[in-house]
């Protein structure tokens, strides 16, 4: 399998890019990864990269968007930070990857376990952690299915994953209020954001539909 090209990436719509990483996490799961030569690939793309996706993910060491996904060198590119929240860093990252180096989707992908949800549940403070944490603190209060303050805590794994959710649909909008730049060109056609759960136990990676935006009505619905 070749390096994608300037070609074969502007011929990639936002839902075929979708397509590529459903089939590369099944092939993950299931054991099978695709033919490739990664040192060839690294030769065909020393000149430029064409990456047809961007994917914010955490940077839990199980978690990696090249393998979960089953990708190459120059497929997609990766964006690291602890419990996939956004900042301004990864705001302009996301715009260069789009608007500059013509990625047609991005994913913002969460998972299970994840320990910074948990020191989010927690309400965990520890140096420039707790800065971080706080990013993930909407996700937190917009839960509304545990009652019991006392549930409301790592230790509650429902609980946990709610938030988990939360925190990725909270990202999503961010990103769309956020970037102008980015707005535009979901409006446009050009890509589309989503929002995902990997499952460390199964591999899965579960796209959450009800988050997936790609034109202006779309926009609309996420903001409502």
């Amino acid at each position: 399998m070749k390096a994608h090209t300037s070609e074969t990436q502007a011929s990639i719509t936002p839902f075929k890019a979708l397509d590529f990483l459903k089939e590369g996490n099944l092939r993950f799961v299931n054991n099978l990864k695709a033919n490739r030569n990664l040192l060839q690939q690294a030769n065909e793309t020393r000149d430029g990269q064409w990456p047809f996706a961007v994917v914010l993910s955490c940077i839990d060491s199980r978690t990696s968007a090249e393998l979960i996904f089953d990708q190459g060198l120059g497929d997609i590119f990766s964006i690291r930070i602890a419990g996939n929240v956004v900042n301004t860093d990864i705001m302009g990252s996301l715009e260069f990857a789009c608007k500059i180096a013509g990625s047609k989707l991005v994913v913002v992908l969460g998972h299970t376990s994840c320990g910074a949800v948990k020191g989010a549940c927690d309400h965990v403070e520890m140096g420039n952690l707790t800065e971080l944490l706080s990013k993930i603190q909407p996700a937190v209060y917009q839960e509304q299915e545990t009652e019991d303050p006392k549930q409301r805590n790592s230790k509650n794994a429902r609980f946990v994953e709610n938030v988990t959710r939360l925190n990725v649909k909270h990202a999503v909008k961010t990103i769309l209020n956020r970037s102008y730049i980015l707005e535009q060109m979901v409006e446009h056609g050009e890509i589309a954001v989503i929002g995902a759960i990997h499952h460390l136990e199964s591999g899965v990676v579960e796209f959450l539909e009800d988050t997936c935006v790609f034109n202006i009505k779309s926009i609309q619905g996420t903001f409502n």
